[in-house]
């Protein structure tokens, strides 16, 4: 009988141990496919860094028809990454999202546009058409246009906007003079295609002071209500960020991370390593902690964005340092 409660004991006290150190399962949205983008957590995710904080992470790719705040907004994950003129548009809209860390320190965005158009400069651009991306990333142009005092309603002295989707066809095939590119990924694609660099001119929104905060990580804010949503999320933060240190300074074999998460296997070595190490331009200079000037920044540079711009007013309660004070 001894021996027999012996064993009952052990198994029960095995079976408590187990339960105690369950890990925390969350979920996290990304704004796009699986891509060096992304890197940090999945290096995270491959090192053990979330395993090591007692997390469970699942990690969730995006797409084209994927909008991470109504994911979010309906349960579908924990945590999303979002462009913050998306999430401050969907926060006036009435989703309570905030932004809880700031990997990114610079905009990858960028205007690539071709040499024989005679665009030296963005005075330049006047009578010109200019590809763009919408649903909300067309905020930055719009307000580097009215800063500009250039209209956007086509015209001899204004530009002609065109709609772009998500390729670089629209300069391959000349309908426009620029498109909208990403210094990681879009502009290589041009220059894939067998255009040199020599024959095209860029202009980076980050060096005409124009550019908008992109891969925050938000939560919704009532969530943060909760002391243990709290520390899932200082326990998340600090595990993402080591895996972003950690594929700075390994950008190839990063890259080579993500590949292996890729489960389309869409994405090439070649594409991957090179957008990897122009990804750790943008996230170099960053702890995660959100730089007030940045967030002020961006808020401004939205505000302005001609006489429909992406919020009507500045915003309350949309970012905090409550985690990355606990976390870094």
């Amino acid at each position: 009988m001894k021996k027999i409660l012996s064993t009952i004991l052990v198994a029960g006290l095995a079976m408590s141990s187990s339960l105690a150190f369950a890990a925390d399962k969350l979920t996290l949205q990304l704004q796009w496919v699986t891509q060096a983008q992304f890197a940090g957590y999945y290096v995270a995710l491959d090192k053990g860094y979330y395993d090591d904080e007692g997390l469970d992470v699942t990690i969730k790719p995006g797409g084209p028809d994927i909008a991470p705040p109504q994911v979010l907004a309906g349960g579908g994950a924990d945590m999303m990454l979002n462009w913050m003129p998306s999430a401050l548009a969907a926060r006036e809209r009435g989703v309570p999202i905030v932004n809880i860390a700031q990997p990114f320190k610079s905009s990858g965005l960028q205007l690539t546009c071709r040499k024989e158009t005679g665009i030296k400069s963005p005075a330049d651009f006047r009578g010109k058409t200019i590809g763009v991306w919408f649903f909300g990333n067309e905020y930055p142009f719009l307000s580097w246009m009215s800063q500009l005092g250039i209209p956007t309603n086509g015209g001899s002295d204004g530009v002609t906007v065109l709609k772009q989707g998500f390729n670089v066809d629209p300069l391959l095939q000349k309908q426009a003079d620029c498109i909208s590119t990403m210094t990681y990924n879009e502009y290589w694609q041009v220059i894939d295609a067998g255009v040199s660099p020599d024959d095209l001119v860029v202009f980076k929104y980050q060096d005409q002071g124009v550019a908008t905060l992109e891969d925050g990580i938000y939560v919704l804010e009532d969530r943060l209500k909760d002391a243990n949503f709290q520390d899932q999320m200082v326990r998340f933060v600090r595990a993402s960020m080591k895996g972003w240190k950690w594929a700075e300074a390994n950008p190839d074999a990063a890259a080579d991370i993500v590949l292996d998460n890729d489960a389309t296997g869409a994405q090439t070595e070649k594409h991957q390593r090179r957008m990897m190490g122009e990804i750790a331009k943008l996230t170099a200079g960053s702890d995660g902690t959100l730089d007030p000037a940045d967030y002020e920044r961006t808020v401004s540079t939205l505000l302005k964005g001609g006489s429909d711009p992406v919020i009507s007013k500045a915003p309350e309660g949309a970012w905090t340092h409550m985690i990355t004070d606990k976390a870094l």
